[in-house]
C-alpha cells in the first residue's frame, strides 16, 4: 500500500493499492508529492520530489460509445457518443480519432479524424463509415479517443486513452455456409466484394458469380472461416445473377449457397410533373417515371411520395410496376388555391425529386359531361342537356356541342350549376336530318387551361319540314305536236326536307277544267296529251310535312326562220296530209338549228351562244346520256338571261364519247332553239380504221376511194386522214413519213367531204402497201392495209431496151473510128511485123537442083569440139572471124578459113557436155542409134562497149535488115543454142535476135544445162527441154537504161515498144 500526499499551500493525502492516485488540480501554486511505502501499515519506503505546471500532462477523459447501429443492406455503420462537454466550463475543439478492426487476429482498417466543439454541455456525437466488405463476412471492432485543443495548458496536451471496443458480430460463426450481402442491389456497372463464411471444419471448394468468368472475377482468402470474391463492372442481368458458394467439411458434408446480385439504375427525375382537378374536389398530379431503373417490387423499385408543402400533406403514390405514368391524388381544401407540390422518387440505389407550384383555379380539366339528351326538338333546332360533376359554381364553363357530320362546332358561355345540370340551344339544322350530339366543356377565358373529353355521341333526326326549293322542269314536246314529256330534277336530300311522297302536276287546257295528276317518288317524268294545244304545267314535290313551292313551265315553242318557212310549207300540203295538220306550230317536222363543236376541257365541254336581248327567263342547255333502254336520260341545265357560254360538266361523262347539246332560249312566248353542239370531254384517238378499196389501178398511178369513220368509232372531231405507201420490199408494219423521191408517200386528208384519192409517180408492176388510218386531236387510229400491184408498163419497158442499144452503137462507133485513125500505132503496139526465118541469112540453106531449099529445119547432132575464136576488128561492128571448136570425140576436123596471121583474135577452148536425148519415133531415112543434142557455151562473144560503142552496135545490127521487137546490148546475151550447121557464118549467127525473153526460158528441165565454169552473166542457153522446142536460142538485147524483163515473160511496156519493120 502507498500513501500519497500532496503538499502546497493544503496537504491532501490519500491511499491506494494502485500505482496512480489522484488529486484537485492545482496550478499555479508550487506543488510537493511525497509517496510513502507501507507495508502492513509500517512505511518501508519514501520519496518526495516537486512538481511545476509544465510537468502535468492534459489527458482528456477516456470517451464511450454510446451506440454502434450496422446497416447490413448497405453495409453502412452508424457510431453514437457523448462528447463529455460538461466536464469543461469553457469552449473548447475536439479531435476524435476513430479506429475500425476486424478480422481475428484483429487488424486494423482503417482510422479516421472526427472534429467537434465543446460546447459545456454533453452533446451526443453522430458518424457513419461504409464497409468495402459486408458485415456478416466477420466481426468488425470499433473505438475511439479525443484529444482537446487546449492551448491556455501550460503543459503537455495527450490524447486520451482509447475506449473499450465496440464490435458488430459476423456471421462466420454461427452459420453452416452462407453468401453475403443477402441479395444485393447494387448500381449498373459498379464494383462489389462479397463473401462466403462457414463454420470450423470447412473447406472451400468454389466461390464464383455467374455473370463473370472465374477468369475476371478473382477470390482471395479473407479469415480461416470466410474467402471473398470482388466482382467489378457488374453488367445487367434481368431477374439477376447468382453468387454460388460450395463448401466441404470433415464429415464428407458439403453445403452448397449463394446470392442474387441485382444490377439497375437509380430512379430518374420525375417527369412532366402536372397537376390539375378534373372537379375542384380533388387535385391530381401525374408524372412520368422517366428511365426504368430495371428494378421492380422489393428488389429495388421505386418508391413515390408526394408532399404538399403549404398544407404540409404527405401522400405515397401506389402504381402499376410496368406502369410509364404515376398518377396521386389528395383532397383540396376550402380557401386554399395555391399548392406546392413536391414528388420524391427513392429507391435503394439513390433518390429524386421534381416541384411545382400552381394555382388550381387555372388548372382545370373537367371530366367528360354524361347524360347527354334532347329535351326539346323542331326543324331546325333542339336543346341538348347533359351533366357535368364537379363544384364549378364560383367560374364559368365554356362549352362545345359537336354535330358529328362535320367540324363545325358551337361553343356557348355557361355559368357553374350547383345540381351539375347543363343545357344549350342547338340551332341552324336541317329538317329530317340525323344528327350525332357530342359535347365537352373547359374553364372559359381567362381560366382556360385544357378541354375535357368528348362525350359519348347522341343521336337524333329532326322532324320532316316541307320541301324549301322549286323543282327544275323542262318539257319536250313529241314531233307531231300531240304530246309532251314533262320531266324535272329530284330535289337534293338537304332540300327535301324529308321523305318525297310523290309529285303534283297540274295543267289547264282551254276550254276544260284544271286537271292533275299524281306522280310516284321514284319518277321524274310524266307524258300527257295536248292535242296540239300549248299550256302552263305546274310541278310540285311532297313529303308528310307539306309541298314544295309551286314550278311552271310552258309547253309553246317557237320556231327558228327555217322552221317557219317549213311550217308554211306543211300548210299548203295540209289537205293531202290531213295527219300532219295540228293547231299549234308543231307539225310532222322537226325544227333545223346550226351545229357546233365545242371544247373538251377534260371533265367537261365548253361552248358559247351570242347573247339574245329577247331571252327575258334564261338559257336552256339540253343533253341526252345513253341509256340502257331505247330513251336516253334527258338532262338539262338553266343559266341566267345574261350569259353566254357554259361549261357542262357531269360525273357520267366519259371520255371519246359524243355528246350533243341544245341550246335553248326561255323567251315571254315559249323556248327558242338557237343551235346545237357536238363535243367530247377528251377526244381520243379513233377506235377503228376507216374501210377503204382500190378503185383503179395502172402502171404509175392508184386511185382508192374509204368510208367515213362511224360517229361512234371516232371518239373525237374527226380532223382527216392518213394514208402511207411503200413497196413490198420495205417492211409493211412501219409508216414513213416520206419516201425518197415519193413526197406523198405519206399524205394527209383534211377535206372531210373526199372520199377518192388518186396516188401517181408510181412504178409500174411493182407491190405497194397502202395504209390508210384517221386521226382526231386525241391521236392517230389504227391503221387499215391492202396490198395493190401496179399495170406492167410497156413503153417504158420499150424505152429500157433501145436506150442502152443505142448507147452501144454509138460507142462502137467512135471505138471504130478511133481505132481506124490509130491503126498504124495500134498494128505497131499490138501486131508488129514478124521477120520471116527463111529471109534470114542465118537460115540460107543450099538449095537442091530444083532451087527448093533442101532443109526448113535445123537438125541438131553431137557436135565435135572445137576451139572458138573471136576476132576482134576496129569495125563499128564486131565480127567473129574465127571460131574453133575442139572435140573430145575427133581431134582432126579442118580449121574454118579465117586468116589469123592478119587480125588479133582469141581462141576460146570449149568443151561442153554432151546430152544425149533417145528421140522417139526416129525418121526411117537416119541411121538407128540416138541422137545427141549438143549444148555450147558461147562466152563474151561480144566484148564490152561504152554508150557510144552501143549505139553504133544497134546500127549495124539494123543496118543487116533485121529489127528485132526488144533491143538489149550486146553485152548482155548470155546464152545460144548450137546449131546444127557447126560452119555457118558467125555474122549470121550474131545478128539473130529472138522474140522472148531469155529468163523466160524453163531452166528448169534437165536437158538445159548451164556452164559450170562461168558465171551466171555468162551461163550457157539452148532449147529448153528438146530438139522439138519452139523458144528461140538467142537471148534478147538489154539496154542499160532500161529495165531487166523478169522470168514471168514479156513486160507490159513492150507491147508500146515501137520497132521498124525488117
Amino acid at each position: 500500500m502507498c500513501d500519497h500526499c500532496l503538499w502546497s499551500s493544503t496537504r491532501n493525502c490519500s491511499e491506494t493499492n494502485d500505482k496512480m492516485a489522484h488529486f484537485p488540480l492545482m496550478l499555479f501554486d508550487p506543488v510537493t508529492i511525497e509517496v510513502l511505502t507501507l507495508s502492513y501499515g509500517e512505511k518501508i519506503a519514501e520519496n518526495t520530489f516537486p512538481l511545476s505546471d509544465t510537468d502535468i500532462s492534459f489527458v482528456p477523459p477516456t470517451p464511450h460509445i454510446s451506440r454502434l447501429t450496422p446497416d447490413f443492406s448497405t453495409n453502412v455503420l452508424f457510431l453514437e457518443w457523448s462528447d463529455g462537454g460538461a466536464a469543461f466550463p469553457q469552449k473548447l475543439s475536439a479531435s476524435w480519432e476513430i479506429q475500425i478492426q476486424r478480422n481475428d487476429p484483429m487488424e486494423e482498417v482503417t482510422t479516421k479524424t472526427y472534429h467537434s466543439e465543446l460546447m459545456a454541455v454533453d452533446t451526443v456525437l453522430h458518424w457513419n463509415w461504409t464497409s468495402d466488405i459486408p458485415f456478416d463476412c466477420t466481426t468488425h471492432y470499433v473505438r475511439i479517443r479525443s484529444f482537446l485543443h487546449e492551448t491556455s495548458f501550460p503543459g503537455n496536451t495527450e490524447w486520451s486513452e482509447w475506449s473499450p471496443f465496440a464490435n458488430v458480430s459476423g456471421q462466420d460463426l454461427y452459420t453452416s455456409v452462407a453468401v453475403y450481402p443477402t441479395d444485393p442491389i447494387v448500381l449498373i456497372g459498379s464494383n462489389l466484394t462479397a463473401c462466403c463464411v462457414w463454420k470450423p471444419g470447412g473447406h472451400l471448394n468454389e466461390l464464383m458469380y455467374g455473370a463473370c468468368p472465374p477468369s475476371q472475377c478473382s477470390t482471395a482468402p479473407f479469415s480461416k472461416l470466410s474467402s471473398l470474391i470482388y466482382m467489378s463492372n457488374i453488367p445487367f442481368v434481368s431477374g439477376g445473377s447468382n453468387v454460388f458458394c460450395d463448401v466441404s467439411f470433415e464429415d464428407s458434408r458439403t453445403g452448397v449457397n449463394g446470392t442474387v446480385l441485382f444490377a439497375g439504375y437509380p430512379p430518374d427525375v420525375p417527369q412532366n410533373l402536372n397537376c390539375e382537378t378534373l372537379d375542384m374536389k380533388k387535385l391530381v398530379c401525374r408524372w412520368g417515371i422517366g428511365r426504368s431503373t430495371q428494378l421492380f417490387g422489393k428488389y429495388g423499385g421505386t418508391k413515390y411520395s408526394v408532399f404538399e408543402r403549404i398544407s404540409g400533406k404527405n401522400i405515397t403514390a401506389q402504381y402499376e410496376i410496368l406502369a410509364k405514368e404515376v398518377s396521386c391524388n389528395f383532397s383540396i381544401l376550402p380557401q386554399q388555391t395555391a399548392y406546392h407540390v413536391t414528388v420524391f422518387a427513392s429507391s435503394e440505389l439513390g433518390h429524386a425529386e421534381a416541384s411545382l407550384a400552381n394555382d388550381i383555379n387555372k388548372r382545370i380539366r373537367p371530366q367528360p359531361p354524361t347524360q347527354v339528351k334532347v329535351i326539346h326538338s323542331s326543324p331546325t333546332k333542339v336543346r341538348l342537356s347533359w351533366y357535368l360533376d364537379g363544384s364549378f359554381t364560383h367560374i364559368q364553363l365554356s362549352c362545345q356541342i359537336s354535330r358529328g357530320k362535320s367540324s363545325e362546332v358551337q361553343t356557348q358561355i355557361l355559368d357553374g350549376a350547383e345540381n351539375s345540370q347543363y343545357n344549350i340551344m342547338v340551332n341552324n339544322l336541317h329538317p329530317y336530318t340525323s344528327y350525332n350530339f357530342k359535347v365537352r366543356c373547359s374553364a372559359a377565358l381567362p381560366l382556360f387551361w385544357k378541354w375535357s373529353k368528348w362525350s359519348e355521341a347522341f343521336p337524333h333526326t329532326t322532324p320532316e319540314a316541307p320541301p324549301t326549293k322549286a323543282l327544275e322542269l323542262w318539257r319536250e314536246r313529241s314531233p307531231n305536236g300531240e304530246t309532251v314529256n314533262i320531266f324535272w330534277k329530284p330535289l337534293l336530300v338537304s332540300e327535301t326536307n324529308g321523305l318525297i311522297q310523290s309529285y303534283e302536276v297540274s295543267w289547264l287546257l282551254p276550254g276544260k277544267s284544271m286537271e292533275s295528276r299524281s306522280i310516284p317518288a321514284t319518277q321524274n317524268s310524266t307524258e300527257i296529251k295536248l292535242g296540239g294545244n300549248n299550256c302552263v304545267f305546274t310541278v310540285e314535290a311532297r313529303n308528310k310535312a307539306g309541298s314544295s313551292p309551286p314550278s311552271q313551265i310552258s309547253s309553246a315553242e317557237i320556231l327558228t326562220e327555217k322552221g317557219q318557212k317549213n311550217l308554211r310549207l306543211l300548210h299548203l300540203l295540209r289537205e293531202e296530209n290531213t295527219a300532219c295538220g295540228g293547231k299549234g306550230s308543231g307539225g310532222c317536222f322537226q325544227d333545223e338549228a346550226t351545229t357546233e363543236n365545242g371544247i373538251a376541257t377534260g371533265d367537261g365541254i365548253r361552248f358559247a351562244w351570242s347573247p339574245d336581248s329577247n331571252v327575258t327567263c334564261g338559257f336552256i342547255v339540253r343533253w341526252c346520256l345513253p341509256s340502257g333502254s331505247e330513251l336516253c336520260a334527258v338532262n338539262w341545265e338553266i343559266f341566267p338571261s345574261n350569259a353566254t357560254n357554259a361549261v357542262i360538266k357531269s360525273a357520267l361523262f366519259q371520255p371519246g364519247v359524243q355528246y350533243t347539246f341544245s341550246v335553248y332560249g326561255c323567251k315571254s312566248k315559249g323556248y327558242q332553239l338557237l343551235k346545237y353542239v357536238n363535243g367530247y370531254t377528251k377526244e381520243l384517238e379513233p377506235r377503228v380504221a376507216p374501210s377503204f378499196k382500190v378503185e383503179k389501178a395502172t402502171s404509175d398511178s392508184i386511185w382508192i376511194k374509204w368510208e367515213s369513220i362511224p360517229v361512234a368509232d371516232r371518239r373525237g372531231f374527226l380532223k382527216g386522214y392518213l394514208l402511207h405507201f411503200s413497196k413490198e420490199e420495205e417492211s409493211p408494219t412501219k409508216l414513213k413519213d416520206i419516201d425518197s423521191g415519193h413526197p406523198e408517200a405519206y399524205i394527209n386528208i383534211t377535206d372531210l367531204k373526199q372520199n377518192t384519192i388518186q396516188i401517181s409517180s408510181l412504178q409500174g408492176k411493182t407491190s405497194y402497201y397502202l395504209h390508210l388510218s384517221g386521226y382526231t386531236a386525241g391521236g392517230i387510229g389504227p391503221p387499215r392495209s391492202l396490198s395493190v400491184v401496179t399495170n406492167d408498163n410497156s413503153v417504158g419497158l420499150i424505152i429500157a431496151i433501145i436506150i442502152p442499144v443505142a448507147i452501144a452503137v454509138v460507142l462502137g462507133i467512135m471505138t471504130s473510128i478511133l481505132c481506124y485513125r490509130k491503126r498504124e500505132w495500134i498494128k505497131e503496139t499490138f501486131y508488129p511485123d514478124i521477120p520471116n526465118p527463111e529471109s534470114c541469112k542465118a537460115l540460107d540453106f543450099p538449095k537442091d537442083l530444083e532451087g527448093n531449099p533442101n532443109a526448113k529445119t535445123l537438125e541438131m547432132n553431137p557436135c565435135t569440139p572445137n576451139n572458138i575464136e573471136v576476132i576482134e576488128t576496129q569495125s563499128p561492128c564486131f565480127k567473129v572471124e574465127d571460131t574453133a571448136m575442139t572435140s573430145p570425140v575427133a581431134d582432126d576436123l579442118p580449121e574454118d578459113g579465117f586468116d589469123s596471121e592478119t587480125e588479133s583474135h582469141t581462141v576460146v577452148s570449149y568443151c561442153p557436155p554432151i546430152i544425149e536425148e533417145e528421140i522417139s519415133n526416129p525418121p526411117a531415112d537416119e541411121s538407128a542409134g540416138s541422137s545427141q543434142v549438143v549444148y555450147i557455151d558461147i562466152q563474151s562473144m561480144y566484148p564490152a562497149a561504152d554508150k557510144l560503142k552501143e549505139e553504133a552496135e544497134a546500127d549495124c545490127i539494123a543496118a543487116a535488115g533485121y529489127k528485132p521487137q526488144m533491143q538489149l546490148p550486146v553485152n548482155s546475151l548470155r546464152k545460144t543454142e548450137y546449131t546444127s550447121a557447126a560452119g555457118e557464118d558467125v555474122d549470121r549467127a550474131a545478128g539473130y535476135r529472138p522474140q522472148v525473153s531469155a529468163p523466160s526460158w524453163n531452166k528448169g528441165c534437165p536437158d538445159s544445162p548451164t556452164s559450170i565454169e562461168s558465171n551466171h552473166e555468162n551461163g550457157s542457153f539452148g532449147s529448153p527441154c528438146s530438139i522439138n522446142s519452139r523458144q528461140f536460142l538467142i537471148p534478147p538485147k538489154e539496154d542499160d537504161d532500161s529495165p531487166k524483163a523478169n522470168s514471168m515473160g514479156w513486160s507490159f511496156a513492150n507491147f508500146f515498144h515501137n520497132k521498124p519493120n525488117d
